[in-house]
């Protein structure tokens, strides 16, 4: 039975449904998801369009608005809305450290983790569709790995799409996660160097930081090994909107004096921890790579591998000289499987799943060169976490994909520029612009 209740402005309703792990099983087992609908108070008795919002990742939750905040606001007065949590997201099926062991040991684990990329993602979609939408196509808006998603969704099933619209997440089509990195670390140094620029004081307040991170053993209060690696890992705050203000905040007072002298602060680490955990979101490091994994090349830690490629991200290196320590960015690692205690159960399933060679296609370049679906992408200039040349080149190769190139806004722009990031690409969409 669903339930509905207010808010400011908008009433919701919990949806529940039920779609198999694998679709090509459909008798098998089984997992639930987790949706809610939304819809503005004065339009609650309309017959309205759908539009489905696919949430950047992966490994997230749609988001917890509260009233019609952000772009929902501009969404609610055309739409009817359905946030989906992805599957083994939020309040879907999760899959995490405590709930994976049901399955399995490692083995077991990664084959389950293999259902949960984009295709998989896309087929639960269109399971579901005919249950909300009653059979009509609906628009999707893909924000990030979202984005990613509204590609395979193109390549897989347009007939469930009447619009697509995709802010920061256009994938490369081709590209193996080596290749997606060896893009990104320059991208990373180019934001680590500019929040230093904006901030020159925090070059030697990171530089102090990793220090004594390198010659003390550092355990945060939930158990998380604190080491330099994991602090430089806090530049994946940098391709936000306000990333680089928050970043220096928080290194702003990272130190005080005790007895036993400088030492890192109680409210440092507590700031530190809840940055770093992936408590609440561990699919994210134990999927990332595989949303690159397209045919029978393993991953890898493709991550760890490329960023040997750049000695320039070696802490103690620089400490050596004069230079500032490079944050890094969106990169997963191996070592976090060992530093963070909600990833340390399931370190040799990241391991499996890093080394498997069965990964199916993602995207059909085919059907997405024959598109007719309408279709508008914003495209952040130099975006830190997708690569705007490997977007630009998957926007010619979809028909009739209309873009917005700006550099107004970081990779959050449907959050910091909302409402007017969806209403421009909307208009774009509806060739209004």
């Amino acid at each position: 039975m669903s339930l509905s209740y207010r808010q400011p402005g908008v009433i919701l309703t919990d949806r529940r449904f039920t779609v198999p792990l694998d679709h090509a099983a459909p008798d098998g087992e089984t997992i639930e998801l987790y949706a809610r609908e939304a819809v503005a108070s004065d339009q609650a008795g309309q017959e309205l369009p759908w539009l489905l919002y696919l949430q950047g990742g992966p490994g997230f939750g749609a988001n917890r608005f509260v009233g019609r905040q952000a772009w929902l606001d501009r969404a609610l007065k055309d739409y009817r809305v359905l946030l989906l949590d992805q599957r083994g997201t939020g309040s879907s099926t999760p899959a995490t450290r405590q709930t994976l062991p049901l399955h399995g040991g490692p083995a077991e684990q990664a084959d389950y983790l293999t259902h949960f990329r984009a295709d998989s993602i896309v087929r639960d979609c269109e399971a579901i569709r005919a249950e909300v939408t009653g059979g009509a196509p609906w628009t999707v808006l893909g924000q990030s790995f979202g984005g990613f998603c509204v590609v395979s969704y193109l390549s897989l099933a347009p007939e469930g799409l009447d619009t697509a619209v995709v802010t920061g997440g256009l994938p490369s089509l081709h590209a193996h996660a080596d290749d997606v990195y060896r893009a990104a670390y320059p991208r990373i140094e180019r934001k680590a160097t500019a929040h230093y620029a904006r901030y020159p004081q925090d070059v030697e307040r990171a530089r102090r930081i990793a220090d004594h991170l390198l010659t003390h053993d550092v355990v945060l209060p939930n158990g998380y090994q604190f080491t330099v690696e994991a602090f430089q890992s806090l530049g994946l705050m940098l391709g936000a909107s306000d990333g680089s203000h928050r970043l220096h905040h928080l290194l702003e007072d990272a130190f005080v004096r005790t007895p036993g002298g400088l030492d890192l602060s109680d409210a440092f680490q507590e700031q530190a921890q809840s940055l770093l955990s992936y408590a609440g979101h561990p699919l994210y490091a134990l999927v990332h790579e595989s949303i690159y994994g397209q045919d029978a090349r393993p991953t890898a830690w493709a991550a760890e591998r490329v960023r040997a490629e750049f000695p320039q991200f070696d802490a103690a290196k620089s400490l050596t000289g004069d230079g500032p320590v490079l944050f890094t960015g969106e990169t997963i690692h191996p070592w976090m499987f060992d530093t963070d205690p909600a990833l340390r159960p399931l370190r040799r399933t990241a391991e499996l799943l890093a080394a498997r060679t069965d990964w199916d296609p993602l995207y059909d370049p085919a059907r997405l060169a024959a598109n007719d679906v309408p279709v508008a992408a914003a495209i952040y200039h130099d975006d830190m976490y997708v690569d705007t040349a490997h977007s630009l080149e998957t926007a010619h190769a979809i028909r009739g994909l209309r873009t917005w190139v700006t550099d107004e806004f970081e990779h959050d722009g449907l959050r910091a520029g909302a409402p007017r990031v969806l209403d421009r690409l909307l208009s774009l969409a509806r060739d209004e612009a």
